[in-house]
């Protein structure tokens, strides 16, 4: 079901573009509307308003799809928000909370580092 409809709505975005390209632009670039004679199925204005109905068909058929293909897929992965897969709780090591901090509070988030070799004093590194 859910291939069908993708499959629909790829047809229909293709088609989408290709009506909106067809259509006469304000240059008369790419249109077609700007042929017409007596032997035309349409004139020229008849062909601006059927372009501009068909696409608009296609738009809201695009949207119908989108909105389809978002619900089936909602559903079949069982809904709710990538955040809600996160795990809340994290596995301590011996000794220590789950914010890697050994009780105390106002932990980092950082991981803890070993002692420097410096006795503890903080080192800036030296520029040239």
């Amino acid at each position: 079901m859910l291939t069908v409809i993708l499959v629909i709505h790829l047809i229909i975005a293709l088609a989408l573009i290709g009506v909106v390209l067809l259509q006469r632009s304000e240059g008369g670039a790419l249109g077609i509307g700007s042929g017409g004679g007596a032997g035309s199925l349409f004139s020229a204005r008849g062909v601006g308003n059927t372009l501009t109905r068909v696409t608009a068909g296609l738009a809201v058929a695009f949207f119908i799809t989108s909105i389809t293909l978002t619900v089936l897929s909602t559903k079949r992965t069982g809904g709710g928000s990538v955040f809600d897969s996160v795990p809340t709780t994290q596995q301590a090591p011996a000794g220590q909370t789950p914010d890697g901090n050994d009780g105390t509070v106002g932990g980092s988030v950082l991981p803890n580092l070993p002692p420097s070799k410096s006795g503890g004093q903080n080192q800036v590194p030296v520029t040239p």
